[in-house]
């Protein structure tokens, strides 16, 4: 992760309009959204919004001050630093000839990928982890041929003070 690469996560209210509203900031005062990750938490009246955006400190002082005034916006937090737990899933799909196949199990297993559907002519791999790690197991596949990918975004929690 790049040094002005922010990941700030908020607990909202669980109401139709508030993704777009947060969204909306971001457009309307010209700050980029890179990823961005929403899904109700186990309270059903509120949802999580993580999203990874690139900004020097006074600008992201800005964001989190504009976050917090939303009305639906009950808590906003940057996650950054290595109090927290960051994971990313990816779905890569990738050309599987039969003299690769052998190659392409052995990097998923490396990586603690799954093969969930296979083909004549494909694997697609399921993994969790670290943007970093996906991105590691993306570079040993492209030789392979990448048919398609996507990538959920960074979700993230702080850790538990036990």
């Amino acid at each position: 992760m790049s040094n002005n690469q922010h990941i700030l996560t908020m607990l909202v209210e669980n109401e139709p309009g508030v993704t777009a509203r947060v969204s909306g900031l971001f457009a309307g005062r010209g700050y980029n959204i890179e990823t961005i990750c929403g899904a109700p938490t186990a309270n059903p009246e509120m949802s999580r919004i993580t999203i990874t955006t690139k900004a020097d400190p006074e600008r992201l002082e800005q964001i989190m001050k504009q976050l917090r005034r939303l009305v639906n916006v009950i808590k906003v937090r940057d996650m950054t630093g290595k109090k927290a737990v960051k994971r990313e899933m990816a779905l890569i799909c990738v050309k599987a000839q039969p003299e690769n196949r052998p190659e392409i199990l052995r990097i998923a297993e490396t990586f603690r990928g799954r093969i969930v559907d296979t083909g004549a002519t494909h694997y697609i791999i399921e993994v969790t982890g670290s943007q970093g790690k996906i991105d590691a197991l993306i570079g040993l596949l492209e030789p392979m041929g990448i048919k398609k990918l996507t990538r959920s975004g960074v979700l993230a929690l702080y850790r538990e003070i036990d």
